[in-house]
């Protein structure tokens, strides 16, 4: 699987979550056509077949991109002193 860059799976996230909530708040065919896309493009982006799974993917990745941006601080630091 090709790893997302993190701004990307941050604003397909954001467009998810705005999706989702406008779905729940006033559902129409254009707010679950939103939702359905947004899903689709969060799934494809974390290789996950359903939202749940695509969520706790994305979650996995960006604990992931926190920990190597400590990692690579750290190695800065140390390259610094």
């Amino acid at each position: 699987m090709i790893i997302p860059a993190e701004k990307d799976l941050r604003a397909v996230l954001a467009r998810f979550a705005q999706a989702r909530i406008e779905h729940d708040v006033r559902p129409t065919g254009r707010t679950s056509r939103d939702l359905e896309d947004a899903t689709y493009t969060l799934c494809v982006m974390t290789g996950a077949r359903t939202a749940e799974q695509a969520l706790l993917a994305a979650a996995a990745l960006l604990e992931q991109y926190s920990a190597s941006g400590a990692g690579i601080s750290q190695q800065n630091e140390t390259l610094a002193a």
